[in-house]
């Protein structure tokens, strides 16, 4: 009678064995119970499309990750989100990061998804502004702490005036100010095109405006706390692949990429015709974003915008390990 016993005991426990992996591997595969969930502090526009392309075909889940997309005014709004552990993982422009570096910020890169040029300076004309020497002693809304005022910055700098030499309105980054512009509280915007075309149809006739970014880019990147990346490279590594595989797809796609971005955002055909072309969607570590925050960190010195006299390394607030595992031939900083 034993052995019958010892035979039905072996066969009792391969069984529950064979099940026990079977729910091992289901708990692991996308959108089981195993799949992780981060929370992404994210700016609704178009140019986060690798994200909304990412969660829109489903690669997301297929790596294993359940994103959650929170919306923000803008970058510095979502850095602080994600420094607050509000979010794993925020986009913003490389301007906040510099800031964030002056105050020995623990955060770093993880990658760069985008690189764009749509941010101008609009202006009333009926405020005897005309021609760019006419901004002097005027009032011009700007986030603050926003790369905004770095490129309002440069652009008065290239001609000939300062930073110094205008009143600087905070604005917020979350919608147009079209009452500050009626109401004369500002006399001049500088803004992200989809701010400013609100402002544009308001002012009618009534408008002047210059591109403000001078010939360089905007770079939108990806940062965290490097405490939370310490602990989650493979959710990084898994992310990022997300985002390559939307990458992927945008450049075999592009017509239904630019849809669906439309669709989720919902511009019209006009605006998404108009800005479409001015984004750079790829996933990138090169050497020219670090040149890029060097020279704004340098512009914040010279402004006497920062109480430190010395440009951070920004090597040190990079991570290329996770980038290199998936993209490898787009990461060259310099070590």
């Amino acid at each position: 009678m034993k052995k019958p016993a010892m035979v039905i005991t072996v066969i009792t426990a391969i069984i529950l064995l064979g099940f026990g992996t079977r729910y091992f591997l289901k708990s692991r595969s996308p959108g089981s119970r195993g799949t992780e969930s981060i929370a992404v502090a994210a700016v609704s526009d178009e140019s986060s499309a690798p994200i909304l392309l990412a969660e829109n075909q489903g690669y997301f889940l297929r790596n294993g990750l359940r994103v959650s997309l929170r919306n923000y005014g803008n970058g510095v709004a979502a850095i602080r989100a994600m420094k607050s552990a509000e979010a794993d993982i925020s986009l913003s422009a490389e301007f906040p990061i510099v800031t964030e570096a002056f105050k020995k910020g623990a955060i770093s890169i993880i990658a760069c998804i985008d690189k764009y040029q749509p941010t101008y300076i609009v202006a009333r004309k009926d405020r005897g502004i005309k021609k760019i020497s006419d901004l002097k002693g005027k009032k011009i809304g700007a986030p603050h702490g926003s790369i905004s005022k770095f490129y309002l910055g440069r652009f008065l700098d290239l001609h000939h005036m300062s930073i110094e030499d205008v009143t600087l309105v905070d604005i917020d980054p979350a919608r147009p100010p079209l009452d500050e512009i009626a109401n004369g509280s500002i006399d001049a915007v500088v803004s992200r095109q989809n701010v400013i075309n609100p402002i544009i149809k308001q002012l009618g006739v009534n408008y002047i405006s210059w591109p403000v970014q001078s010939g360089q880019l905007t770079y939108l990147v990806m940062s965290c706390r490097k405490e939370w990346m310490a602990g989650h490279p493979e959710t990084i590594r898994k992310f990022l692949k997300s985002l390559k595989e939307a990458e992927d797809y945008l450049i075999g796609h592009p017509d239904e990429a630019k849809a669906i971005v439309q669709k989720r955002l919902k511009y019209d055909d006009s605006y998404i015709a108009s800005v479409w072309p001015q984004h750079q969607f790829a996933l990138s570590l090169d050497q020219s974003l670090i040149v890029a925050m060097k020279d704004e960190a340098q512009w914040m010195i010279d402004h006497n915008l920062t109480s430190e006299k010395q440009i951070p390394d920004f090597v040190n607030y990079v991570y290329i390990e996770g980038l290199k595992t998936v993209k490898p031939e787009a990461v060259n900083i310099i070590r």
